[in-house]
């Protein structure tokens, strides 16, 4: 037989492509760094919530650690993206990650003195969230320039892997060393982690934006994002999952009402998103095969909104856990295609400040989703605020994507922003 043999077809994959970690040993170590550290971040984000009601026995002032966190991460959000598009992001990152190994070197250094006020305490988190706002820009804007276009969608859920596993074990690490060992432990712990982390951002190389011009402009990045409507369209279709099918607010009435439960049962529904979202990081090799992401997007959010709204309506724990495990899955799909959407259709000079949009839309719309299913709750009940809001979530997307019909027609082989 003559003629030249066909091309080998891709191999499928189940599992998370980890093509990306055996290719780049920049990204391996960036990669590897990261979940330790985030791992020990998320020890020490439990620790301060316990130490602040040691020291005060007052759930507001437990509720004051989110807002300490949150106004930092969004007043600093776009400006540290403005940074990450004018300085070499290597120095960057190395220098906010320094940041934040000193601070919590701080806390464990006051515990070990026995010096308990939540001032510090209060300080720190802000801090924390200050250098959290430089460093999540440069890192991202490192990816693409560490592995080819083709390898990103592996290892945005590479990503999602590190976030949920550190979301679901750190707390549960953190809780029992300070159960054991006590606050200073869990921070000297926290130290520790941060080594990877730092060694991973110490050998990269120098990480200089394409086409920098001096100072860079937030209202740069905020114009630039006005004339990119698939870009756009990745912030609204998150929007409409975060603001209108948020029911994280109401899992402790549906704990009690639903399912006639307690702190354990909220727990198990607060768990359930997270198992989600981590299965749909580890079962994602099928994505690197995806090239219509605006598609997938719109379907994955879909999912997401049909999934919350059916759990509104589920009496059945084990029922309902389960859909709220399916959510957590689309928002990991979800996530995946638009970061990589994201990373690919932005010019380099731009992706630190639309990341650093990214950051304010992910730390706010979670917040207004909370209000908004409160409020509906108070004024309805839960089952019509979390139905509801999961049918809005879907009638929105609709509205967006006939608006944005380009949007789903968006070729990853020819990325257009």
């Amino acid at each position: 037989m003559t003629g030249t043999a066909s091309p080998p077809r891709p191999r499928r994959r189940i599992f998370a492509d980890l093509t990306p970690l055996r290719t780049s040993a920049h990204y391996r170590r960036l990669w590897v760094g990261g979940t330790i550290s985030w791992m020990g971040q998320a020890m020490t984000a439990l620790a301060i919530s316990l130490q602040v009601y040691e020291i005060t026995g007052s759930s507001f002032s437990v509720g004051l650690v989110g807002l300490f966190s949150l106004v930092p991460l969004v007043a600093f959000g776009l400006y540290g993206g403005a940074i990450a598009d004018t300085v070499d992001r290597r120095k960057l990152g190395l220098h906010s990650q320094i940041g934040l190994t000193v601070l919590s070197a701080g806390l464990s250094a006051a515990a070990l003195l026995d010096y308990h006020r939540v001032w510090l305490l209060y300080t720190v988190v802000a801090l924390q969230a200050v250098c959290g706002a430089l460093n999540g820009p440069a890192r991202s804007a490192m990816i693409p320039k560490l592995l080819p276009p083709e390898q990103l969608p592996a290892a945005n859920a590479l990503g999602s892997v590190t976030m949920t596993s550190g979301t679901m074990l750190g707390p549960v690490l953190g809780g029992l060393i300070v159960g054991w060992w006590g606050y200073q432990a869990a921070y000297l712990i926290d130290v520790v982690t941060f080594v990877a982390a730092l060694y991973a951002m110490w050998r990269l190389p120098a990480m200089l934006p394409e086409g920098r011009k001096g100072r860079a402009s937030v209202m740069d990045g905020l114009r630039f994002l006005g004339t990119t409507p698939n870009i756009r369209m990745t912030f609204f279709s998150d929007m409409a999952a975060m603001i209108f099918a948020q029911p994280k607010a109401l899992f402790p009435a549906v704990a009690v009402l639903w399912y006639g439960g307690d702190a354990k049962t909220v727990g198990l529904l607060v768990a359930a998103p997270a198992v989600g979202a981590l299965l749909g990081g580890l079962f994602s090799g099928w994505q690197g095969r995806v090239q219509r992401h605006g598609l997938a997007i719109l379907l994955s959010v879909a999912m997401w909104g049909l999934a919350i709204a059916v759990f509104g309506l589920t009496r059945n724990l084990w029922l309902g856990l389960f859909f709220l495990a399916l959510a957590g899955c689309a928002d990991t799909i979800s996530m995946v295609f638009r970061s990589t959407m994201m990373q690919t259709a932005t010019p380099d000079g731009m992706r630190g400040r639309l990341q650093g949009v990214f950051i304010v839309v992910v730390a706010g719309g979670p917040r207004l989703g909370d209000f908004l299913a409160g409020t509906v709750a108070d004024l309805t009940s839960p089952a019509v605020a979390i139905t509801g809001g999961g049918l809005a979530c879907v009638l929105v997307l609709g509205l967006l994507a006939a608006r944005w019909r380009a949007f789903a027609r968006y070729d990853a082989r020819s990325p257009q922003p």
